[in-house]
């Protein structure tokens, strides 16, 4: 039966599954707990991102510090553009295409300055490093709607006169004679009154839960198919374990010492020294004559 899984080797084999197990479930579990963050951070985003905007003080002071709960909230500003000190911001992505982003310092009714990135442009192709034309923004009271970002980080390289490597707010602070808000900035995604031309709407937030689901299936998986594994060699050393059984059983009721099958590798081994048609090999002639010079008085075999 299967009193073998008692011995010392296979105890250790399954120690070894065990271990291998526990692992693949740890590394599931791990998974989980990531694909639990992403899933309730893109309920955040979606929650936020088609929520009514809020306004007034309320809109200001996520301006001023955002919280985490909080990115990509909608706000409704009123105020006035500062065009004169727009800026962009270089090295930026949309559709796969790099490109720049169009910061616009915004006045609004309260008198706190905040910063509103109006959209995307594409390289331009009449100077490098530049886009061919930007926007401006309509001038006047302007009521816009914005989805709101915190400020990101600085990056270790610099950029043209009149751009900015990062949406990096204390940077372009400096280049302000007016106090801004730094906690936060704000995607535009309407503006009224609407310009004739304007740079193009950024791209929604990316909502994809990733593979993590399918990663914690496989190692779930994998531990299960480490048990199954184990009971397959079992299995396999039990069937063994039966037929050298019935083989000595066997040798045990003709009266023989070894079993049948090693009899057999035994005659075959000896059946080698003859040729198919009944003549010795020469193996086994030479074979023949060393026993025969042994057997002889004062024979003694060839080196």
């Amino acid at each position: 039966m299967y009193r073998f899984l008692a011995s010392t080797r296979w105890v250790g084999w399954l120690v070894l599954v065990a271990i291998f197990a526990a692992a693949c479930i740890s590394l599931g579990n791990w998974q989980s707990d990531r694909r639990t963050e992403v899933l309730e951070g893109i309920e955040r985003v979606n929650r936020n991102y088609f929520a009514e905007p809020v306004t007034g003080k309320q809109a200001l002071e996520n301006f001023e510090h955002l919280d985490e709960q909080k990115i990509w909230i909608t706000a409704e500003l009123t105020g006035e553009y500062l065009a004169e000190d727009t800026m962009i911001v270089r090295n930026r992505i949309k559709a796969g295409r790099p490109g720049y982003e169009v910061l616009v310092p915004f006045k609004t009714e309260q008198g706190t300055t905040v910063i509103v990135d109006r959209g995307y442009l594409p390289i331009g192709n009449k100077e490098g490093g530049h886009p061919d034309t930007v926007p401006a923004p309509p001038t006047g009271k302007v009521n816009v709607d914005v989805r709101m970002k915190p400020a990101e980080i600085r990056l270790d390289r610099g950029a043209p006169e009149g751009q900015l490597a990062s949406i990096q707010l204390e940077d372009y602070a400096k280049h302000l004679d007016y106090p801004i808000a730094q906690g936060a900035y704000g995607l535009k995604y309407e503006e009224d009154p609407a310009p004739a031309t304007s740079p193009l709407q950024l791209d929604a937030p990316d909502m994809d839960e990733g593979p993590h689901l399918s990663y914690e299936i496989q190692w779930y998986i994998f531990g299960v198919l480490a048990f199954v594994g184990f009971w397959y060699a079992a299995r396999q050393q039990k069937k063994l374990n039966a037929e050298d059984a019935a083989e000595r059983a066997e040798a045990e009721a003709l009266g023989l010492e070894e079993p049948m099958h090693k009899v057999r590798k035994i005659r075959i081994k000896a059946d080698k020294k003859v040729r198919r048609d009944g003549t010795l090999t020469d193996e086994a002639i030479e074979d023949a004559l060393l026993d025969q010079a042994e057997n002889t008085p004062g024979g003694h075999k060839q080196q």
